[in-house]
Formats: structure tokens, sequence, C-alpha cells
């Protein structure tokens, strides 16, 4: 499901769209908005939405799960970037009826922006390399008349005020470089979306 990043629905939320499909779609709409709000720093109503479920007969514990089934689908909705099309059918394929996927996705549509904006603020981000300096030194021989061929890299690196020195001998610069291109390339898949 492209709503949960190409990954199969987690059991659970199967588990909990029966009690979703309990509740009327227009109620759903109201519920899916306080829910949004909420993920977007303000606080969550849970008296309005325990009105709100009070046809559907549900007691606290599965309003809260209701809300969390919620929250998730939303949460990974613009996580991915599903669009809102996309993610109505695959909520029908899980078993929410049609009108509850439309209602649910049309405050989804409408906030996809905001919410990926304030999802992405709240992520951790750690300070950019401010300085980098290096320099590397050949050994070509010693006066001790043995053949002491090497090659060793110091780097001094500054992030944020703080300085990191180290020397590097050729073996490990070499799979350091490895390592670094490789962990490029995945931050590069991930950032694609591939």
């Amino acid at each position: 499901f492209r709503c949960f990043g190409d990954l199969d629905a987690p059991d659970w939320i199967l588990a909990e769209i029966a009690y979703l499909s309990k509740i009327s779609s227009v109620r759903m709409k109201l519920i899916a908005s306080q829910v949004i709000a909420s993920m977007k720093g303000q606080p969550l109503d849970y008296a309005k939405i325990l009105k709100l479920t009070g046809d559907a007969g549900f007691d606290v514990s599965q309003v809260k799960a209701a809300v969390a089934v919620l929250e998730y689908i939303l949460t990974n909705a613009a996580k991915y970037d599903c669009d809102a099309n996309v993610l109505e059918m695959e909520l029908q394929q899980l078993g929410l009826p049609k009108e509850h996927t439309t209602a649910l996705s049309r405050p989804y549509k409408e906030n996809q922006e905001s919410l990926r904006l304030y999802l992405a603020q709240q992520t951790l981000k750690l300070p950019g390399l401010t300085k980098v300096d290096w320099r590397s030194e050949a050994i070509l021989g010693s006066s001790l008349g043995k053949d002491v061929r090497s090659v060793s890299g110091h780097l001094l690196l500054e992030t944020g005020g703080r300085k990191v020195a180290f020397e590097i001998s050729q073996d490990k610069l070499a799979a350091l470089h490895g390592e670094l291109l490789a962990a490029k390339s995945l931050m590069d898949s991930v950032k694609n979306g591939i």
C-alpha cells in the first residue's frame, strides 16, 4: 500500500477498520479533521470525539483506538506523500466503506501540504558541516632502511561549533569512502521515494 510506504497494512490497522466502519461518514470527516488538527500541534478534544462516536456505542478505549488508527493512516499517508485518491482507493481495499474513505480523504487532501510541512519541521535534523580541512601524508622511506611506504589522511571536521579531528590510514580511508558513498546512495533513494 502506497499510504504505508509500499508495505502491507499492520494487522492492528486491519482489526480496527471494522470499528471505523461503525461511525457515520459525516462524523468520520469531523473526527479526521480533529485528528489532523492535533497532528499539527493543536490539542485533541477527546470530549468532542466521544460525542461524535456516541452513536457507534464506543467506549473510551475504542475511541482512543479509532483516533490512533486515523492518526497512523494520515501520518503515513503524508509521510509517503500519498495522493488523496490513492489513499481513498487503498482504504477501500482494506475494507472501509466508500463513503468513509471519501470522508477521510477530503480533509487529508485539504491539509496534505500543511501536514507534510509540519511533520517535516518535527523531524530530527542535525547541523551540517561548516568546515572541512584535510591533508594527506605519504611516507616513502625510513632511515631504518625498511620499505615503509604508507599513506595517511588527516581530517578536521567542524559542525555547529564542534571540531572533530582524526587521522586515518589508507585502507580505512578507502573503506570510509565506500561506506559514505553507499550511505549517500541510500539517502538519495529514500529522498526520491525509490
